[in-house]
């Protein structure tokens, strides 16, 4: 799929972002639309994924560590096919498969359930060095908040994946400066983040994470990396392609109400029109 391609379906994944926080009335938008881009970019051309059979044993592996932006994980799967996209507005409602964060038992395409900062790239860590035992030639990739990232087992990781040469892993750090209670620097900042990866034996690739063809150059240049895990620093906006969202941290966690949900998808018409 070409950049314009890519960019049609982020804007079809943020549509379903949307339309699932407003149905469920609860859930976190604002972390989930940062990420969009990036999440497509990895379901629709960087993946080793196949809708038709996700367990498949030769396939790439994700980490969604920071669970609680599951609407964004739920609405590329449904939209790559590994669900029905109307399903996506059954998010936590009762009895529904689509709970607040991801479950590897109920739905397909999950990899790992995740939700508790910190400990997914644990997981991730501990399937690249699986693979690398195994001789096996997949690779794993793992999407981690900054705001996550002040915690300390993220670091830990890092190390036994720096010190383990895990070439077959990346990172994505969504940087979009802000968490639950405000931004990074006035609750704990954990810059510089790129010099922090770099001293835990990191290639580091830091790029604007809402602009898809630097999204595609990283993975691209991640690829041809040896003996080294790589982060890539991915600069974003919170809430990016809602108007009303764009940088403002109360919109981690909110639902958008009727009006606001209308709102919400005129912009996404709008910058739909604007992709072409």
């Amino acid at each position: 799929m070409d950049i314009k391609g890519l960019e049609r379906t982020a804007n079809k994944v943020r549509i379903g972002i949307v339309t699932a926080v407003h149905s469920a009335k609860c859930g976190h938008p604002g972390g989930a639309l940062s990420s969009a881009d990036i999440l497509t970019y990895l379901f629709f051309q960087e993946m080793n994924i196949d809708p038709a059979n996700p367990k498949k044993e030769d396939r790439d592996r994700f980490v969604l560590s920071k669970g609680h932006s599951a609407p964004g994980y739920y609405s590329v799967l449904a939209n790559r096919g590994f669900f029905p996209v109307e399903d996506l507005k059954t998010l936590r409602h009762t009895g529904s498969y689509l709970q607040g964060h991801p479950d590897m038992k109920h739905i397909p395409g999950v990899d790992m359930s995740s939700g508790s900062l910190g400990q997914g790239i644990s997981a991730a860590v501990g399937m690249a060095l699986g693979a690398k035992l195994k001789g096996a030639n997949n690779r794993v990739y793992c999407l981690l908040g900054d705001g996550e990232i002040e915690e300390g087992q993220v670091w830990e990781a890092a190390m036994f994946a720096g010190f383990r040469k895990l070439d077959n892993l990346v990172l994505i750090v969504d940087n979009n400066d802000l968490q639950i209670d405000g931004h990074l620097n006035e609750v704990c900042s954990p810059d510089p983040i790129d010099e922090k990866f770099k001293a835990f034996n990191f290639n580091v690739i830091t790029i604007n994470g809402n602009d898809m063809a630097e999204v595609a150059k990283a993975f691209e240049a991640a690829k041809a990396v040896k003996d080294k895990p790589t982060a890539i620093i991915a600069n974003t906006v919170k809430g990016k392609g809602v108007s009303f969202m764009e940088n403002q941290a109360g919109w981690h966690g909110k639902a958008p109400n009727d009006e606001e949900f209308e709102t919400a998808m005129k912009d996404l018409e709008r910058l739909g029109e604007e992709i072409g």
